[in-house]
């Protein structure tokens, strides 16, 4: 195995290529958490890897409680399963809160603070109450909590990691808070050592092949934890060393690659690129600089045949939408067909016309 083909069989295992999965709460269920602090984009991520699937249909799964959006591994927003929701809190909640306390100490924010909040919230959601972030921050001031910009999220996260709130169905344009014991049934709690196992192969089986640095970013576990999901999972992980890194997979034949050409238009926290830290370079082997220098912007990228060649730009205006392609290699004619159908894909999912600005 080398590099390429270390893509090629991500590509695969998070079913950007090959078949897709069945529905949106699918490809959430397959991945274990998938990124998403960019809504509306984060949403293409699950359609594009699922069946006939449009932007409409993953949000009705979002309204429905099929598909649960929180913070959970790292602090930060990800799509999770009803079922998986809270063994997961249980076993990454407490170091996700870890990292999250210089942050709330910035906003005074101490122990004693979060649980009554906590409370608050699930009082304020009780009875099929699903309200927004204002209507929160309203609850708080009736109970005499200040809580508002940062302050507000990080006492919102801390509800959430309690296990008290969760994303709610959207209001009007708004999306809300709901609670999570009346969104989702109670399920039999999984022991620390399942949960730890579970989680272990959702990442390699779905993300995989992947080393233990990258698992240990993606889902805020510490090496020795790691350690002790994979010797529980001896029997169905193995491991390659490629370029002096070892990466972990579940065994299986070589897939079959996409016909090339074939481009991918990723969302700017897709799982093929930001769930890779240590093991990044097999997506750009050629070692292309992508992203403009000292840029602090999201990078939505561009992936030909496994490989990032650029980055692209989403411009929303009142006619539908401008994607400007930025690129670090010169495509030929075949390639830029594949990158126009990718595109077309992308407004089939969306709803919306999509320009296709190639001179930028």
């Amino acid at each position: 195995m080398d590099r390429l083909e270390v893509a090629h069989r991500r590509l695969h295992n998070q079913h950007l290529s090959g078949l897709p999965l069945a529905d949106p709460a699918a490809v959430v269920r397959h991945l274990g958490a998938s990124q998403a602090q960019e809504y509306t984009m984060a949403k293409w991520s699950l359609g594009q890897r699922s069946a006939d699937a449009d932007d409409t249909a993953v949000q009705a799964a979002l309204d429905a409680g099929r598909i649960l959006r929180t913070h959970v591994l790292r602090p930060t927003w990800h799509f999770v399963a009803p079922e998986d929701i809270r063994w997961m809190l249980a076993l990454t909640g407490p170091r996700v809160r870890g990292l999250s306390r210089y942050y709330e100490r910035q906003s005074e924010i101490d122990e004693a603070l979060a649980d009554r909040s906590t409370d608050v919230i699930g009082e304020a959601l009780q009875g099929g109450n699903h309200l927004t972030r204002a209507q929160v921050q309203e609850a708080l001031a009736r109970a005499g909590i200040e809580a508002r910009g940062v302050r507000l999220v990080y006492l919102m996260m801390a509800a959430e990691q309690a296990g008290v709130a969760v994303s709610g169905a959207v209001s009007g344009k708004q999306r809300t808070y709901a609670l999570l014991d009346e969104r989702v049934p109670p399920t039999a709690p999984l022991d620390p050592d399942e949960a730890l196992a579970e989680l272990t192969r959702r990442f390699f089986v779905s993300h995989g092949p992947a080393t233990v640095k990258d698992f240990a970013w993606w889902a805020s576990l510490t090496l020795h934890e790691i350690g002790r999901g994979l010797a529980m999972l001896a029997d169905e992980l193995t491991s390659v060393e490629v370029d002096g890194l070892t990466y972990w997979f579940a065994p299986a034949d070589a897939p079959a690659r996409d016909p090339a050409p074939t481009v991918h238009v990723l969302q700017g926290y897709d799982e093929y690129g930001v769930a890779y830290t240590q093991g990044r370079s097999a997506a750009n082997i050629a070692g292309l600089t992508i992203a403009p220098p000292d840029t602090n912007m999201v990078i939505q990228p561009l992936v030909l045949d496994s490989q990032f060649v650029g980055w692209w730009r989403r411009i929303v205006g009142r006619d539908g939408v401008v994607a400007e392609p930025h690129l670090a290699v010169t495509l030929d004619d075949d390639q830029v067909a594949a990158m126009r159908a990718a595109f077309d894909r992308l407004a089939e999912f969306a709803g919306v016309p999509i320009v296709l600005r190639l001179d930028s």
